[in-house]
């Protein structure tokens, strides 16, 4: 293969794309850089199957080495490990639209591997992987049917108003209050993902359109790689059935399968898919055991095609029933969500919790409140950060009446977690307004379709029941499409279940609240889709949310008043930042007696923030005003009430607060004279002090008989008011 090299401006950065120099012995691998990020992609194709599978056996992996950014690993082994959340979430954003674009009948291996070489810290290398893994793919002789590119889109906001960007740095990404992230082909778009603040539908439009016309420039800048590097594509086998063995099946099986297509519920209407499938193999293409080992292979041969036949023929009276006859298995029409059950506090112990169910998908979610020590460390190419909210999704075996081996999440659960834990993140209050770490937990315990929007809609429910004051109820719905067998009759239906999902062209998650969206995930099977379909989906699926969230008000209309009494107390208050050595102590000794003393965890921040926290609101209320009295400014003409901690001839020092004395000396201690301090005082009186100097070194001034006398003239002036108050009035 060639050294060859294309590169151009792509959104105020130099693109370049080099092949023919790494990695030759890849069927094709290319160097992507963008900035001073630099992406390795290699794919090789694995030998034509001799048996006939079921799924086309393509897998992605991608991988950020801190190397690339100047960093060792974090732990004992300095050796990077299993993915991480985020290495995980960017392989499904490659897969997603890049699965959808291989032949019909096309199962051979196909692995897809994206090295992170270099990072400049400011240009992300996510969607660059999925530019560069489209380019390795579209020069090799596997037959993808791309290209697709990549990119991501924020919308930030400047002096002139809001703007979008193309591929912002990580820096502009702190401003955007959108994380759109688009791929697409020549003939439309087949992957969309999206967190945003609300966003009404119009302006993700607009974001859509704008990120579509950067993939069009991506995309021919792929053409010329792929004209100048490329090699012929090599189809191989493909695993499909013959005319013959499809006829026969549609023969034996279409009428009974209109018929059971139709039983209203998931599990008998599987049994009934089940039967028929069992009775059309057993009776139409036995395995012939009896005869020569060329007879019984090319029977079992017709009996695993025949499968796939009646597969596909399940699929063509599903999308048949819904495109044509508008009837769908469950029995609704297209806009129709299946009925909602809602509950809050199902759990004595937690913090939060609701049960949420829509038909026969199911979710338990239960919410954590915590410190600032419960935040998730993120360590990776970018700098070091904290998480406060947290989603996690969990997928169990019986939710779908399977037996499975259970293992640790795996990438669906991470990404439908990701996808709910974004959608919700919109509606969240402020660090600065409620200062606790926030965990969801969601338990799938019934799931036919959409349990990540089940997810959204409970953790919803969960957050307001524990107290967290969010800004708005955000419920999610998906939509999916259907066309008949010659791809007309289009229709879009709402809050699609499994079958739905498997059969269609595409499952498009939207998630939001009542004035726009928070979050959005698409998954096509179908090759794609163009911007007037996502408009109409839109409209489509804010209707549909609005009427879940309805039903959710009615359980619960606004978060409670007060958190749970089983979540943390937490308190926040500001210090003098100077003053943070003083509260600390030396060695930390008055931090420590502190949290000792009232039972309670500090933390503090370096810019004089300090949270607080306790299982107790009455220790928490003492700390606090301890912590304020130490770190109190002292100011001239303020009485205090100290306590005497020394004595000398000269005078007496008293404590103002915890690691503040002034000096009281003794010819203020009383008026006339005081011969000897031990006449007035002695140590361990607590007595009111008026401060009446600073001096240029901060040593204190104090007087008691300045405190004695502006005490006695407060009393004269109360005394004065109520004389003179006729009689029968008060106060």
């Amino acid at each position: 293969m060639p050294h060859v090299v294309v590169s151009r401006q792509f959104a105020g950065r130099t693109l370049t794309i080099e092949t023919g120099k790494v990695a030759k012995l890849a069927g094709a691998a290319v160097m992507l850089t963008y900035g001073g990020t630099t992406v390795l992609a290699a794919v090789v194709r694995g030998k034509s199957r001799n048996e006939m599978p079921d799924f086309l056996g393509l897998t992605i992996d991608y991988r950020e080495k801190t190397s690339a950014a100047g960093k060792f690993p974090g732990g004992f082994k300095k050796r990077e490990g299993p993915p991480n959340e985020k290495e995980t979430l960017t392989m499904r954003m490659i897969d997603r639209p890049i699965r959808p674009l291989f032949p019909d009948g096309y199962y051979d291996e196909v692995l897809v591997q994206c090295f992170v070489m270099s990072h400049d810290q400011e240009n992300d290398s996510d969607v660059l992987a999925g530019t560069a893994a489209s380019a390795a793919l579209a020069i090799s002789d596997i037959p993808f049917e791309g290209p697709i590119a990549t990119v991501r889109v924020a919308r930030i906001y400047t002096d002139a108003g809001a703007q979008l960007v193309c591929n912002p740095t990580t820096s502009q990404m702190e401003f955007s209050d959108l994380d759109l992230v688009l791929s697409g082909h020549k003939d439309g778009l087949n992957m969309i993902e999206v967190g945003a603040a609300e966003l009404p539908e119009a302006d993700v439009v607009a974001a859509i359109k704008f990120g579509q016309d950067h993939v069009a420039e991506l995309l021919s800048l792929i053409d010329e790689l792929q004209a100048k590097a490329g090699v012929p594509k090599v189809i191989g086998d493909l695993f499909l059935p013959t005319p013959e063995i499809t006829e026969k099946v549609r023969v034996a099986a279409e009428a009974k399968m209109v018929t059971a297509r139709q039983i209203k519920g998931k599990k008998d209407r599987h049994e009934a898919v089940d039967k028929l499938r069992k009775e059309t193999l057993d009776t139409h293409f036995v395995v012939k055991t009896d005869g020569t080992y060329g007879q019984w292979a090319d029977s079992n041969k017709a009996r695993n095609l025949a499968k796939d036949a009646y597969k596909r023929l399940e699929e063509k009276v599903t999308r048949r029933l819904i495109a044509t006859s508008k009837v769908r298995a469950d029995g609704r029409n297209a806009t129709q969500i299946r009925p909602i059950t809602c509950e809050v506090g199902v759990f004595a112990r937690t913090h939060g919790s609701a049960f949420f169910q829509r038909g026969e998908t199911q979710s338990l979610i239960s919410v954590t409140l915590g410190t600032g020590k419960d935040e998730q460390i993120v360590d990776g190419l970018l700098p070091e950060y904290s998480k406060k909210f947290m989603l996690h999704y969990n997928f169990p075996p019986f939710s779908t009446g399977e037996v499975k081996r259970i293992m640790a999440p795996g990438r669906r659960e991470i990404g439908h977690g990701a996808l709910a834990e974004r959608s919700l993140l919109a509606i969240l209050p402020s660090p600065a307004d409620f200062p606790y770490t926030v965990r969801v937990v969601s338990d799938i315990t019934e799931s036919n379709g959409s349990s990540s929007m089940a997810s959204v809609c409970g953790g919803c429910l969960a957050l307001m029941d524990a107290g967290v004051p969010i800004k708005a109820t955000c419920a999610g719905i998906s939509v999916g499409r259907f066309t008949d067998d010659d791809g007309n009759n289009e229709v879009f239906v709402t809050d699609i279940i499994g079958e739905e999902d498997f059969f269609g062209d595409m499952d498009f998650k939207v998630s939001g609240t009542r004035d726009g969206i928070t979050g959005i995930q698409l998954d096509l099977k179908a090759r794609g889709i163009v911007l007037e379909q996502v408009v109409r989906v839109f409209e489509q699926a804010r209707v549909g949310r609005i009427e879940i969230i309805d039903i959710m008000e009615r359980t619960i209309a606004k978060p409670r008043p007060e958190i749970s009494p089983n979540a943390p107390r937490l308190v926040t208050i500001q210090i003098n930042p100077e003053k943070i050595g003083k509260l600390i102590g030396p060695g930390g000794k008055v931090i420590r007696g502190l949290q000792e003393k009232y039972g309670i965890s500090i933390d503090v921040e370096d810019d004089g923030k300090v949270v607080l926290a306790s299982p107790n609101g009455e220790t928490i209320a003492a700390a606090r005003a301890e912590i304020e009295a130490l770190c109190e400014e002292i100011k001239v003409g303020t009485v205090y009430l100290g306590k005497i901690v020394s004595m000398k001839d000269f005078g007496a020092f008293v404590e103002l607060v915890p690691g503040t004395d002034g000096m009281c000396h003794i010819s203020e201690l009383a008026d006339g004279f005081v011969k000897a301090v031990a006449d007035v005082v002695k140590i361990g009186d607590m007595v009111k002090v008026k401060v009446i100097l600073i001096d240029e070194q901060g040593r204190i001034k104090l007087s008691r008989k300045a405190a004695m006398r502006d005490e006695a003239a407060g009393a004269a002036a109360n005394a004065a008011t109520i004389t003179s108050q006729p009689a029968g009035s008060s106060n």
